[in-house]
Protein backbone atom coordinates (compact mmCIF):
# COMPACT_ATOMS: atom_id res chain seq x y z
CA UNK A 1 0.00 0.00 0.00
CA UNK A 2 1.51 3.30 -1.09
CA UNK A 3 1.00 6.68 0.82
CA UNK A 4 1.17 9.92 -0.38
CA UNK A 5 2.66 13.24 1.38
CA UNK A 6 1.01 16.58 0.88
CA UNK A 7 1.18 19.49 2.27
CA UNK A 8 -1.13 20.86 4.49
CA UNK A 9 -3.72 23.53 3.38
CA UNK A 10 -3.36 26.26 5.15
CA UNK A 11 -6.45 27.06 7.25
CA UNK A 12 -7.89 30.98 8.19
CA UNK A 13 -6.90 32.30 11.80
CA UNK A 14 -4.06 32.35 13.86
CA UNK A 15 -1.60 29.24 13.71
CA UNK A 16 -0.16 27.71 16.75
CA UNK A 17 3.32 28.73 15.43
CA UNK A 18 2.62 32.47 15.71
CA UNK A 19 1.06 32.50 19.05
CA UNK A 20 3.50 30.02 21.14
CA UNK A 21 2.68 29.59 24.72
CA UNK A 22 4.43 31.64 27.75
CA UNK A 23 6.76 27.99 28.28
CA UNK A 24 7.78 27.91 24.63
CA UNK A 25 9.40 30.98 24.39
CA UNK A 26 12.95 32.22 24.44
CA UNK A 27 14.68 34.21 27.27
CA UNK A 28 15.56 38.59 27.46
CA UNK A 29 19.19 38.53 28.35
CA UNK A 30 19.47 42.04 30.23
CA UNK A 31 23.18 42.83 30.01
CA UNK A 32 24.94 44.71 33.11
CA UNK A 33 25.71 47.84 31.08
CA UNK A 34 22.11 48.25 30.69
CA UNK A 35 21.15 47.74 34.01
CA UNK A 36 23.61 50.12 35.62
CA UNK A 37 22.56 53.06 33.13
CA UNK A 38 19.28 52.03 34.68
CA UNK A 39 20.44 52.31 38.29
CA UNK A 40 22.66 55.76 37.27
CA UNK A 41 18.99 57.76 35.70
CA UNK A 42 17.17 56.61 38.37
CA UNK A 43 19.79 58.00 41.27
CA UNK A 44 19.65 61.62 39.03
CA UNK A 45 16.01 61.27 39.32
CA UNK A 46 16.11 61.51 42.99
CA UNK A 47 16.20 65.22 45.50
CA UNK A 48 19.48 65.77 46.36
CA UNK A 49 21.74 63.97 44.12
CA UNK A 50 24.24 64.30 41.16
CA UNK A 51 27.21 63.59 39.34
CA UNK A 52 30.48 61.81 41.48
CA UNK A 53 33.43 63.73 41.68
CA UNK A 54 35.84 61.94 39.39
CA UNK A 55 39.12 62.07 39.12
CA UNK A 56 41.95 59.93 41.30
CA UNK A 57 41.87 60.99 45.53
CA UNK A 58 40.49 64.77 44.55
CA UNK A 59 43.19 65.09 41.42
CA UNK A 60 41.59 66.11 37.96
CA UNK A 61 38.25 66.13 39.38
CA UNK A 62 35.55 67.25 37.60
CA UNK A 63 32.84 68.67 39.89
CA UNK A 64 29.72 68.62 37.74
CA UNK A 65 26.90 67.87 39.73
CA UNK A 66 24.00 68.91 37.51
CA UNK A 67 24.73 65.21 35.04
CA UNK A 68 24.17 61.40 36.28
CA UNK A 69 26.22 59.95 38.70
CA UNK A 70 28.00 56.89 37.71
CA UNK A 71 26.60 53.32 38.19
CA UNK A 72 28.32 50.15 38.03
CA UNK A 73 26.40 46.37 38.34
CA UNK A 74 26.73 42.49 38.44
CA UNK A 75 24.17 40.15 37.40
CA UNK A 76 24.32 36.39 39.55
CA UNK A 77 21.42 35.01 38.03
CA UNK A 78 17.85 37.35 38.71
CA UNK A 79 19.96 39.56 40.76
CA UNK A 80 21.37 42.46 40.74
CA UNK A 81 24.46 43.75 42.95
CA UNK A 82 24.51 47.46 42.31
CA UNK A 83 27.74 50.38 43.09
CA UNK A 84 26.26 53.92 42.65
CA UNK A 85 29.05 56.55 43.23
CA UNK A 86 27.98 60.35 43.30
CA UNK A 87 27.67 63.70 44.82
CA UNK A 88 25.10 64.56 47.05
CA UNK A 89 23.72 69.00 48.27
CA UNK A 90 24.91 70.17 51.20
CA UNK A 91 23.25 70.74 53.56
CA UNK A 92 20.76 67.51 53.53
CA UNK A 93 19.72 65.15 56.27
CA UNK A 94 22.23 62.03 54.81
CA UNK A 95 20.66 58.99 56.02
CA UNK A 96 16.32 59.80 54.75
CA UNK A 97 18.22 61.14 51.11
CA UNK A 98 20.16 58.20 50.88
CA UNK A 99 16.97 55.68 52.25
CA UNK A 100 14.90 57.45 49.61
CA UNK A 101 17.77 56.87 47.31
CA UNK A 102 18.12 53.38 47.58
CA UNK A 103 14.58 52.42 47.54
CA UNK A 104 13.74 54.56 44.58
CA UNK A 105 16.91 52.61 42.52
CA UNK A 106 15.57 49.59 43.59
CA UNK A 107 11.80 49.76 42.72
CA UNK A 108 13.01 51.49 39.03
CA UNK A 109 15.46 48.24 38.70
CA UNK A 110 13.03 45.59 39.52
CA UNK A 111 10.49 47.14 37.92
CA UNK A 112 12.17 48.16 34.35
CA UNK A 113 14.45 44.95 33.98
CA UNK A 114 12.27 42.54 36.20
CA UNK A 115 15.92 41.71 37.82
CA UNK A 116 15.89 41.69 42.14
CA UNK A 117 18.40 44.30 43.50
CA UNK A 118 20.19 42.00 46.27
CA UNK A 119 22.85 44.47 47.52
CA UNK A 120 23.35 48.10 46.96
CA UNK A 121 26.45 50.18 48.14
CA UNK A 122 26.79 53.97 47.91
CA UNK A 123 29.81 56.45 47.59
CA UNK A 124 29.08 59.47 48.03
CA UNK A 125 32.29 61.22 46.72
CA UNK A 126 31.51 65.12 47.74
CA UNK A 127 28.94 67.37 48.99
CA UNK A 128 27.67 70.01 46.71
CA UNK A 129 27.32 73.01 48.21
CA UNK A 130 23.74 74.56 48.27
CA UNK A 131 23.61 78.06 46.58
CA UNK A 132 22.88 79.49 50.30
CA UNK A 133 25.42 77.87 51.94
CA UNK A 134 27.64 79.12 49.24
CA UNK A 135 26.68 82.95 49.83
CA UNK A 136 26.65 82.92 53.11
CA UNK A 137 30.59 80.82 53.24
CA UNK A 138 31.69 84.13 51.08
Amino acid sequence: MATATQRAIAQPGPSKDSHPSWEDRGTTTIPSRVVSRIAAEAAYETANVGSNAGGLLGIGARHNFYSRPDATCDIYGQVAVIHLNLGLTFPAPLSSVVEDLRQHVCRRVETLTGLTVGKMTIEISWLHPSSHVRKSLT
